[in-house]
């Protein structure tokens, strides 16, 4: 079975990518593959957001896709329904986390202080999400807490940029990152998929 662990060796950048037209849901997803990225999170922001999974999930089965922006029960249930094969919350409560387990799911729960992180570690997790990554400190805090923290392993995900990207998977407890840089709206807008295409190839071949 795959676990939050395995989702964070898919890639060096996991896409954060908002779908606002579901017919662009399947090229993206074919150009972000085609340029060597192997997972893609769709964001639930959007209306069309499970709609989007479910097309992906059928039509572009070598693609590991993803829920985003999990924020409730309710998200972490219809997400699964539509073909999701993993989850990811912005944080967590109570409900959200016991619902996430509910799914059989991997996922990945964001945090953004040592305290939420060691709370989700005591209930097994050891792959997190770290958001919003530069508002919270950034590199440089995922780097402060490796020592304490040496069995939790991050996607830091939140004002990344191509730039800063090495400096984050460069360290020690950074699997991958997320990046919505990939696929921006003007791009999507534009149905420019060769160019989001090109995006992605840059970002596989990012390494720290």
């Amino acid at each position: 079975m795959t676990t939050g662990s395995d989702l964070l060796a898919l890639s060096p950048v996991m896409p954060v990518v908002v779908i606002d037209d579901v017919d662009d849901a399947v090229p993206t997803a074919r150009a972000l593959h085609a340029g060597g990225i192997g997972v893609i999170e769709l964001t639930l922001r959007t209306p069309v957001a499970l709609a989007a999974i479910e097309r992906v999930a059928t039509e572009v089965p070598d693609i590991v896709v993803g829920a985003g922006t999990v924020t409730s029960p309710e998200h972490a249930a219809q997400a699964t329904a539509a073909g999701a094969k993993f989850l990811v919350t912005p944080g967590c409560t109570d409900a959200v986390l016991d619902a996430a387990f509910a799914t059989g799911l991997p996922f990945l729960p964001g945090a953004s202080t040592v305290s939420e992180a060691m709370r989700l570690a005591e209930r097994g997790l050891t792959a997190l999400k770290f958001f919003p990554a530069e508002a919270s400190g950034g590199a440089a805090f995922l780097k402060s807490i490796a020592g304490p923290l040496p069995r939790l392993h991050f996607c830091p995900t939140g004002g990344i940029t191509v730039s800063s990207a090495p400096s984050y998977l460069a360290l020690p407890n950074v699997g991958c990152i997320g990046g919505s840089w990939l696929t921006p709206p003007k791009l999507l807008a534009a149905k420019d998929f060769a160019a989001v295409e090109t995006l992605a190839a840059e970002a596989a071949a990012l390494h720290g």
